[in-house]
C-alpha cells in the first residue's frame, strides 16, 4: 500500500510540475550528433573539454560511501546540465549565469534517466563570492562566479550529491540547432506575438543577425531566432513558470524535427554548434555511455525545490528568489526521487545551510 501511495503521489505531483527542460533535450541531441560526427571524422577534436578534480567538488564523505558497492547511490551516473546565457566563447568557461540547471541521474543497470531541474533562482549556498568564502544567493550565480567547477560544487554541497561531470551549451546553441533542423512548428497565441517580436530584437543584437517578425497567431513554422525569443517570454500570465512550459513545447518540437532528420543534416547541426558545447565528459566515455542509445529513456522528471516545500519572495537587494522552506526535507525528497532511498539522512552541512537560509530569508517572508 505504501508503494502504491507513493506512486500515486508522484504521478499527481508530475502532473502539476512545470519542468525546466530547456537544456537537457538540446544537450542530448548535440551529444548524439557529436557521436555521429566523431565516428565519421576520426580526427575531430570534438567539444571543448575540461577535467574536473573530484577533490574540488565538495562531495561529502557520507555520499561517497553511498556510491560504493551496496550503497543506495551505487550504479548511478549523475551529470550536471547547464544552459548558459553565454554570448562569447570565453563565457562558456566563466562569467555567464546558468539559467538552466539540471541533474540527469542515469541508472546504468536499467537505463532509466531521472531528471531534476534545480530552479535558477533557488536560494542556496553558491560558494565563494564577493570576497566571502560562502555566499547565499540565486544558485545560477555559481557558474558566473567560478565556472562549471563552482556550479557543480554548489550542487554537491547543497544537495548531498556526487556529481563529477557536466555538459554545458551556450546562448547560441538553441538557435543554431533549430535552424540546422530547418525550423520547428509552434502554436503561438495572440498574447505572445508582440512579446515574441520584442524579444527577437534583443536576441538578434546578440547573435548579430536580422530577424523576421511573427505576423499572426497560430500553429506555424518558426526559425531558430524566433523560437529562442519565444523561450524567453516572461511578460504574459504565469511569468517564469509559464516560460518553462514554452521551453518544453520548443523541446518537444525539436525532438519531433530531429527524428525526421538525416545523418548529413545532423552532422551539419554539429558543425554549427560545436563552439557552444563545453563538457568534462571525454568523447570515449560518451561513446561508451551512449553506444546503445536505445537502452536509455527518461523515466521521471521533477523540480528542486519540490513544489510542496518551496516558496517565493523578494529577499532584499538579492531580489526575487525561490526559497527551500526546509532544505533538509527537500534533500531527503531528492534522494527518494533519484535513488529510491526512503531512509535518507542528510549530512550535517545540509542542516547548517538550512539554518542559514531560514535566518536570511524568514524576515522577508513574514506577512
Amino acid at each position: 500500500m505504501a508503494t502504491a501511495g507513493r506512486r500515486n503521489s508522484k504521478r499527481a505531483a508530475r502532473q502539476k510540475r512545470k519542468m525546466v527542460l530547456f537544456a537537457f533535450e538540446i544537450i542530448i541531441i548535440l551529444i548524439m550528433v557529436v557521436i555521429l560526427y566523431l565516428v565519421m571524422n576520426k580526427t575531430s577534436e570534438g567539444p571543448k573539454m575540461v577535467n574536473l578534480d573530484p577533490k574540488n567538488l565538495a562531495i561529502p564523505t557520507e555520499v561517497i560511501e553511498k556510491t560504493e558497492e551496496g550503497g543506495t547511490m551505487h550504479g548511478y551516473m549523475n551529470v550536471a546540465l547547464f544552459g548558459l546565457d553565454a554570448e562569447t566563447e570565453s563565457q562558456l568557461y566563466k562569467g555567464s549565469r546558468s539559467d538552466t540547471i539540471m541533474i540527469a541521474s542515469i541508472n546504468l543497470d536499467t537505463g532509466d534517466i531521472r531528471l531534476v531541474s534545480v530552479y535558477r533562482d533557488s536560494y542556496l549556498n553558491i560558494g565563494p563570492y564577493k570576497g566571502q568564502s560562502e555566499y547565499y544567493w540565486k544558485c545560477n550565480t555559481a557558474y558566473a562566479a567560478g565556472g562549471a567547477e563552482q556550479a557543480v560544487r554548489m550542487l554537491n554541497m547543497n544537495l548531498d550529491m556526487d556529481i563529477k561531470d557536466f555538459v554545458a551549451v551556450g546562448y547560441k546553441g538553441l538557435s543554431s540547432v533549430i535552424d540546422g533542423l530547418g525550423g520547428i512548428y509552434l502554436d503561438i497565441s495572440a498574447e505572445e506575438v508582440s512579446h515574441l517580436n520584442n524579444y527577437q530584437i534583443g536576441v538578434s543584437s546578440v547573435l548579430k543577425c536580422d530577424y523576421t517578425p511573427i505576423k499572426e497567431a497560430g500553429y506555424q513554422l518558426v526559425n531558430g531566432l524566433q523560437a529562442t525569443a519565444y523561450c524567453r517570454i516572461r511578460a504574459t500570465a504565469g511569468d517564469d513558470f509559464k516560460r518553462t512550459a514554452r521551453q518544453r513545447s520548443v523541446l518537444k518540437a525539436i525532438e519531433e524535427q530531429a527524428k525526421k532528420t538525416d545523418l548529413t543534416t545532423l552532422t551539419k547541426v554539429f558543425n554549427d554548434c560545436i563552439g557552444d558545447i563545453y563538457t568534462s565528459i571525454d568523447s570515449k566515455d560518451i561513446l561508451e555511455l551512449l553506444g546503445n542509445i536505445t537502452k536509455y529513456s527518461i523515466a521521471e522528471e521533477a523540480g528542486f525545490p519540490t513544489e510542496e516545500l518551496r516558496t517565493t519572495g523578494n529577499i532584499g537587494a538579492k531580489g526575487s528568489c525561490i526559497i527551500p522552506q526546509n532544505l533538509e526535507e527537500n534533500v531527503v525528497w531528492l534522494h527518494q526521487f533519484l535513488f529510491d532511498d526512503m531512509d535518507y539522512e542528510v549530512t550535517e552541512n545540509i542542516k547548517d545551510y538550512d539554518v542559514i537560509i531560514k535566518s536570511e530569508t524568514n524576515q522577508y517572508l513574514k506577512k
